[in-house]
This record gives C-alpha cells, sequence and structure tokens, in this order.
C-alpha cells in the first residue's frame, strides 16, 4: 500500500508538471470507492492549480472545486503527455493542456471525491479526523508523548491508526520503531517522555530518507513518471524475518498485529 513517502513523491513527481493545466477531457471508469460527486464532464473547462498532499490524500486544487485523490491499496498514478491506450484497472483520466493524469487501481480501494472546496462537508468527512503531518512543524514531541499516553493499545496499531500522527505505514512504524528500540507490542501509554522523543525523531527520520530516495517498492510501485523507489534497499527490520538484525546479528522476527505483519529484533527492541 502507497504510504506517506510513495504518496508525497508521486506528488512531486507532477505537480509542477500539471499546474496551471486546462482541462480538456474527464474520464471516469468502474465505480471506486466513493461516488465523484458530480458528472465527470462537469470538470472539462477548468484548470488546476496546484496539488497538495494531506495525509495519505492528493489534492488537486481546481478552479472548479478540489478533487482528493486516495490510491488505496495498489493505485498509483501517470502523468504524461500521451498514455497508451486504458486497459482494465484504468479508473479515472484527467487529460490537460500539459499532460494526461491518469489512476491505475487493480483491487479499486483508492477513491476520486469532487467537492467544492475543503470545508465543504464531504471533504472534511474524510481529511478532518487525520493526525498532524510527521514532517510538519505541527508535529511535536511533547504533544506526540500527551497524544500516547491516552492510548492503550500497542504502539505499532496506534501508529497504523493515523488519527495521532499521519500517513505512518506498516513498512515506516516497523522502521521508526526499530530505530527508536522500542517493542511493537508495547502499549502506547507506557513510553516515556524521553522514549517518546527517540520515536517522534525516528519517524521524521525515517519518513524523511525514505522520501529522499523515492519511496519504497515492493511489487510495482512507481511514482507518476515511472521511476521507483529505493528504501527497500535500506530497510533495517521491514520484510527481512529470519535475517540477522543489521545491528546485532539477531535474527529478525515477525508477528501479526490487526492482520498487518510486524517486523522487528527481539534483542533491540526487548520493551
Amino acid at each position: 500500500m502507497p504510504e506517506l513517502p510513495e504518496v508525497e513523491a508521486t506528488r512531486l513527481s507532477f505537480a509542477d508538471r500539471i499546474a496551471g493545466g486546462r482541462i480538456e477531457d474527464a474520464w471516469l471508469g468502474k465505480a471506486l470507492r466513493w461516488p465523484l460527486g458530480m458528472p465527470v464532464g462537469q470538470l472539462v473547462g477548468g484548470r488546476v492549480l496546484g496539488v497538495r498532499r494531506r495525509g495519505k490524500y492528493l489534492l488537486l486544487d481546481l478552479d472548479k472545486g478540489l478533487l482528493l485523490l486516495h490510491l488505496g491499496m495498489s493505485g498509483s498514478l501517470s502523468f504524461a503527455p500521451h498514455l497508451p491506450p486504458r486497459g482494465a484497472h484504468d479508473h479515472f483520466e484527467l487529460a490537460t493542456d500539459r499532460g494526461i493524469l491518469r489512476l491505475n487501481d487493480p483491487r479499486r480501494f483508492g477513491a476520486v471525491v469532487w467537492t467544492p472546496s475543503q470545508s465543504d462537508a464531504r471533504a472534511r468527512k474524510l481529511l478532518d479526523g487525520l493526525g498532524v503531518e510527521p514532517l510538519g512543524a505541527d508535529f511535536l514531541p511533547e504533544a506526540f508523548h500527551a497524544a500516547l499516553r491516552a492510548r492503550k493499545a500497542a504502539i505499532k496499531q496506534v501508529l497504523l491508526s493515523g488519527d495521532i500522527v499521519v500517513g505512518v505505514g506498516n513498512i515506516y512504524a516497523s522502521e521508526a520503531l526499530f530505530l527508536a528500540g522500542i517493542r511493537p507490542t508495547l502499549s502506547a501509554a507506557r513510553i516515556s517522555r524521553p522514549r517518546a522523543a527517540r520515536l517522534h525523531a525516528a519517524i521524521r527520520e525515517v519518513l524523511g530518507r525514505a522520501l529522499a530516495v523515492g519511496g519504497t517498492t515492493l511489487r510495482n510501485y512507481s511514482n507518476a513518471v515511472g521511476e521507483r523507489g529505493n528504501f527497500q534497499f535500506e530497510v533495517a527490520v521491514y520484510g527481512r524475518s529470519g535475517k540477522p538484525c543489521r545491528v546485532c546479528g539477531t535474527l529478525i522476527k515477525t508477528l501479526r498485529q490487526g492482520q498487518r505483519a510486524t517486523f522487528y529484533c527481539p534483542r533491540c527492541q526487548k520493551t
């Protein structure tokens, strides 16, 4: 599933290219997670003013409202002056005089939603419950620790919930917890202030490193211009079950948390 670094890398790969583009055609295929919210043809004639990100949502600011795009479990965007004929898993296309933006999503868990503005009820329903941006100035160690103190669930699950800090998905939660030396099953409420500060720093470091190399490509992820990520070559624990820890040599273990695989070092992450 594309996580924050992959979504941001995707945004960076086409945002400047599409900005200012006039929409010449728009197409919507099979239904995705939610209705578009307007007849797709009404997008034609508008302009794309810019592209932002909130959590794992891409926000296309239009002169005729706002498009929210979510890549779901398997979605990806392509942007180019010309694209090949649409395939069975292509579900949305925005043709502009700067290029064509296309959403491909084999599992159809993604979404394209139009709203008049970010303050509209549909946009607020999707965005208002999201936590702070982990790479932004509002992600503060003290506030992070205070929020963790109120949660009794395992810290890995709390990070994945996205309501304290947004976008720390399965890969990067495992990596950040390893870097901070925290066992994934530890209750968030039991994490001390110094350890919360280490985890705060680890989240920022791991996400920053991943974004710098274009995200993680485990299967077929690439950004909107076809570039693959390279963070998979740097992971310390994720996907390395049974292999020696790069720090202490202990074999990496895996467990299931909320139907997701968690990877950790039993020595470096004792508690």
